[in-house]
């Protein structure tokens, strides 16, 4: 037994690896007591690189192509093994694959929101995923840096740091672009271009190229996002304060009126009572926002509190009782739709 054990081990003479898909970026060819041939035979097939680990230092990097193992085709073999003597006997020494192929698909995302400088808003907080693809370029940085000894390397285990490394140049990507927030929906290439750029130096060191990155979705918080809305339906209506005040009276007007409905009033009397809250409010708190804006001072203020004193003056019971004789005399046709308009309309305006 002992013998055979001898000749099987001298017989390690085709060096080869085929990837099972599984994700491998780096294996150790089973050499475990086995000795290598002189003339072995060395095949390395395309999206692939082999490295000799002699005596724990890398001795050899071989690219893609078939290779006779001797003392003209592994020199810095030949010289820590004293091959240029011609002594023709089997060697040990690790050799290690590597997977040269992008990796694609690899995904990266915040699971918090990280906080970035925007030129208009401040300081916001954004939210991103994307994509990114990259691939061995070094072996012999990957092994020495990552991959070690170890038996088989896989992207899973990989996948943690590299995400990391391109979370932490989110900010510095966004900065580099020069594009403000509200832009960068729209100009998502440009912002991959940068956190590419911005994080290749780290895969570099590791031994890897990255070679692709997509932005897919770049988002605020929730809570922001509605602060930013408003800012938005500002920005549609510029520095008219009066105009955005009535539209989001007119958006608040069904909810009073609906209130009022359930208050005790109902019909023509629950629509009037919320139409006039509404408008009145309305009214009086656009005067307020435009004086200030204006900077009209202690004058402005006093206009603001006598709008204030004449609106809470109102007595809307009385216009109150009014409609609801009209609507009767509207429902008995004694008014027409149009002269029951033109009269609730009148009697509104007395409200403000």
């Amino acid at each position: 037994m002992a013998l055979m054990d001898f000749i099987k081990k001298q017989f390690i003479d085709i060096l080869e690896w085929t990837e099972s898909g599984d994700g491998t970026l780096a294996w150790r060819f089973p050499m475990a007591g086995n000795e290598i041939q002189y003339g072995a035979s060395l095949t390395v097939r395309e999206s692939q690189m082999a490295v000799f680990v002699n005596e724990g230092q890398v001795a050899d990097v071989f690219g893609p192509g078939m290779y006779k193992l001797t003392t003209q085709t592994i020199p810095v073999l030949t010289y820590l093994k004293n091959w240029d003597k011609l002594f023709q006997s089997p060697f040990k020494s690790d050799l290690y694959f590597f997977s040269t192929r992008q990796q694609l698909d690899r995904r990266w995302g915040t699971t918090q929101p990280v906080t970035i400088r925007d030129k208009d808003f401040g300081a916001v907080r954004l939210r991103a995923f994307g994509n990114y693809a990259y691939r061995i370029a070094d072996p012999k940085v990957f092994h020495t840096a990552i991959s070690g000894t170890r038996d088989r390397y896989t992207v899973d285990d990989l996948d943690g740091q590299l995400r990391g490394l391109m979370l932490q140049h989110i900010s510095d990507a966004v900065a580099q672009s020069g594009v403000p927030f509200l832009d960068l929906a729209a100009n998502q290439i440009e912002f991959a271009k940068q956190l590419q750029e911005a994080t290749q130096g780290e895969f570099g060191a590791l031994g890897l190229a990255l070679e692709k990155v997509t932005v897919q979705n770049v988002s605020l918080p929730e809570e922001l996002q509605k602060i930013l809305d408003q800012k938005i339906g500002m920005g549609m209506v510029g520095n008219d304060m009066g105009r955005f005040m009535q539209y989001q009276t007119a958006q608040a007007i069904p909810e009073m009126a609906k209130g009022a409905a359930s208050g005790g009033g109902g019909g023509v009397v629950g629509d009037a009572m919320g139409l006039g809250a509404g408008v009145a409010l309305g009214q009086v708190m656009a005067q307020q926002l435009n004086q200030g804006l204006q900077g009209g001072g202690a004058a402005a203020a006093a206009q603001a509190a006598q709008a204030a004193q004449a609106a809470a003056g109102i007595k809307p019971e009385e216009v109150m009782a009014t409609l609801e004789k009209l609507g009767e005399l509207k429902a008995k046709g004694i008014l027409t739709d149009e002269e029951f308009a033109a009269k609730k309309a009148e009697l509104l305006k007395k409200l403000v």
